[in-house]
């Protein structure tokens, strides 16, 4: 199989965690964004020219981080589960996953787009809607958080997959505050599973290129 992907963008990283969870061989193709002749190529995969595509055996993309995961878990259904195979756990971790997905890196990828822009077109109410968006958000995980060790429950899942890269680059944006303990621990623990931290540690070269004026820091990983 290979993976298209970017080594910067979160949404990517939501992919690699699953891969690396679940040990599966890939070769990794990192996607220049800002090469007109590379994306034209691309775009014969993805045509609205997103990233991470997986292409499989028989050479047919896929497309969209969560059909990509769960697709993982069904091609290759050895340990760790990433969707529970009970239908009401599945829900849940569905849920959660649309939540990270939508509540925590759309907002925090709307403060992190703002610096790319002219300063005559920036959003600075856009922005600050997007800020309460993300405390908004940390105040449901807290709650969510304080009553087991991860996104839905006792195991870890596509939920977290797609909960460590959002919660990551958005406390460099709009820190987790005291007043969210439980959310903090929980991207602390997330930050030291193997997998996790394998994929930072990759994409640590590139952060020199994150548009925010404080990078990312993996620090602790070393």
């Amino acid at each position: 199989m290979q993976f298209f992907f970017h080594p910067l963008a979160s949404f990517c990283h939501k992919v690699l965690i699953a891969l690396y969870e679940k040990d599966i061989a890939f070769e990794p193709v990192i996607v220049d964004l800002g090469d007109p002749e590379e994306m034209s190529r691309f775009r014969r995969l993805s045509p609205m020219g997103q990233i991470p595509v997986l292409v499989d055996e028989q050479g047919e993309p896929i497309g969209e981080t969560s059909v990509i995961i769960e697709y993982l878990d069904q091609r290759f259904p050895q340990a760790p589960r990433l969707l529970p195979t009970d239908t009401r756990a599945a829900l849940a971790v569905r849920y959660w996953d649309r939540f990270y997905d939508f509540q925590v890196e759309v907002p925090m990828q709307k403060i992190v787009t703002d610096r790319l822009r002219p300063e005559p077109s920036s959003d600075a109410f856009g922005v600050e809607q997007a800020r309460a968006q993300l405390r908004a958000a940390y105040a449901v995980i807290d709650r969510q958080l304080s009553t087991g060790p991860w996104a839905a429950g006792e195991d870890f899942t596509m939920a977290d997959c797609a909960a460590e890269p959002g919660l990551f680059y958005a406390n460099t944006v709009e820190p987790i505050g005291v007043e969210f303990p439980h959310a903090a621990a929980y991207l602390d623990r997330l930050m030291r599973r193997p997998a996790v931290t394998r994929v930072l540690k990759e994409a640590a070269p590139y952060f020199r290129y994150f548009p925010m004026p404080v990078k990312p820091d993996i620090a602790m990983l070393a």
